[in-house]
């Protein structure tokens, strides 16, 4: 049996690069060329692999490069996946505050905003249903809101999902800044 491959994903803006911070943290080893640097909208910066999804476009096994790893690939990017291995994590959030957060990170007003939001509830369902109806996937849906709000009760179940790895819960816990919420709209 292949060895699995750890991946996370989301929308753009769902809490993907908080998710990988937090598995960097507890030890879990991420997949990072570094070629993004921290910035404003990420300052502990996005933990990924630039053009992950022009490169998986290009040789889909490219993936199997990254076992014993995380590796992040957006929502979009999961269809190209090949058949493997694989435990993912699937970060929902809000999706006024991604909107909210994705205008915050361009500097501008999304003049199209209430198309943009249509065509990513569609893409969100749509990664959604695939992801379920592949038999080489197992899936954890975690919520970045309720991440914050109660980090150990998430975390706690993020890391019995990981259980073969051996994480450490309590720096997980700590990794959790809540002063990085800054587009709110839940609570």
């Amino acid at each position: 049996m292949m060895k699995p491959i750890y991946i996370v994903s989301g929308l753009p803006r769902s809490g993907t690069s908080m998710l990988m911070q937090i598995l960097d943290a507890g030890g879990m080893p991420v997949a990072s060329d570094g070629k993004r640097k921290p910035d404003r909208s990420n300052p502990k910066g996005y933990l990924e692999v630039e053009s992950i999804i022009d490169k998986l476009k290009d040789d889909p096994d490219y993936v199997f490069n990254f076992e014993d790893r995380v590796l992040k690939v957006i929502a979009y990017g999961l269809q190209y996946l090949p058949p493997g291995n694989y435990k993912l994590i699937y970060v929902d959030r809000n999706i006024e505050e991604i909107m909210d957060s994705m205008e915050e990170m361009m500097r501008a007003k999304d003049e199209e905003r209430d198309d943009t939001k249509k065509a990513f509830i569609k893409l969100n369902n749509k990664a959604k249903a695939d992801i379920k109806e592949r038999e080489d996937m197992q899936v954890l849906f975690v919520d970045y809101n309720e991440i914050l709000f109660s980090p150990k009760k998430h975390l706690e179940e993020i890391h019995r999902f990981f259980g073969e790895k051996s994480l450490d819960l309590e720096r997980m816990i700590e990794a959790v800044d809540e002063k990085l919420y800054r587009q709110r709209r839940v609570r």
